[in-house]
């Protein structure tokens, strides 16, 4: 007997049956390359590259300009301009420059040429600018000195700092000779002995006007004693002869105002004064440099 074939019902088979989704048709969406939104960033992004092209251009060119252009080179020392120098010499400002002619003034090394100048002797301080398109400017502030240096037998000058300069020609000075100094001592012994002769003018000059016109020669060989060599000071009839005096280091003025008070008295004393020892508190030591002479025969 045959089997009969079994038939479920169409919705049983339904259920079984994959479910297949039909392929949709893709949207199809359009996009607008330039919306009425964009416009703005657009202008903005082309004006940003054209500013800079321009600005890139510009600075090539003034780069070029400056570097590279004839009007701006630094063609002679004619072009450099020095200022306020009586007794530098213009051209040993100039020959500082001789590594720069030829060249842009916008490549001259400033600040390194302000050093080789202030190496000068007489230079106390100097100011280098450019002056466009093609000039430098140096403008020199000299040294001022306070006192000749006696210097084996030359007579140089020396300013306040101990720096030595060399005497010009041209120059009227009076001054009282400072000794004691050379140029073997360190720049610091210097200036700090003629720190201290400094003090030592103003100090007297503050005592008594024109005190510092009576001073012809100021020995700074131990700093722990200045001694001046002095002349005109008293009424007597021979107080233009010259007196060697200790001052000491400290307290110039009332040792001067002591010394002026009493050299008449001195001098009536002594009847010759030579030297006059003030270093002592309460204790004046008349002529001692004849005193010790005495005693060492």
């Amino acid at each position: 007997m045959s089997a009969e074939p079994e038939y479920l019902p169409a919705d049983v088979l339904a259920e079984d049956e994959p479910k297949y989704l039909r392929r949709q048709k893709p949207v199809e969406i359009r996009k607008r390359k330039f919306s009425r939104k964009t416009w703005p960033l657009y202008r903005k992004v082309l004006t940003g590259v054209s500013l800079s092209v321009a600005l890139g251009w510009l600075f090539y060119q003034s780069r070029a300009y400056l570097f590279y252009s004839p009007g701006v080179m630094l063609a002679g020392p004619d072009q450099i301009e020095v200022t306020n120098n009586h007794f530098v010499p213009s051209e040993a400002v100039t020959d500082k420059f001789s590594a720069d002619l030829g060249r842009s003034v916008v490549r001259v090394p400033l600040a390194e040429r302000r050093k080789m100048i202030e190496a000068l002797p007489w230079v106390e301080q100097a100011n280098v600018q450019r002056v466009l398109p093609n000039h430098v400017r140096v403008d020199i502030t000299e040294r001022t000195p306070v006192a000749f240096l006696r210097n084996a037998n030359e007579l140089s000058l020396v300013d306040g700092y101990g720096m030595i300069l060399d005497r010009p020609v041209e120059g009227d000075f009076h001054f009282p000779v400072a000794s004691g100094l050379s140029e073997g001592q360190s720049r610091e012994v210097r200036e700090q002995r003629m720190q201290l002769f400094v003090r030592f003018m103003k100090e007297i000059e503050r005592e008594q006007p024109a005190a510092s016109d009576r001073v012809s020669e100021v020995d700074l060989a131990d700093a722990s004693d200045i001694r001046a060599t002095l002349t005109g000071v008293g009424e007597a009839a021979n107080s233009a002869d010259p007196v060697s005096v200790h001052f000491g280091n400290t307290d110039f003025g009332d040792r001067y105002h002591l010394l002026v008070r009493n050299i008449d008295q001195w001098r009536a004393s002594a009847g010759k004064l030579d030297s006059v020892d003030l270093r002592f508190a309460g204790q004046v030591v008349v002529n001692p440099e004849s005193a010790a002479a005495a005693k060492s025969e």
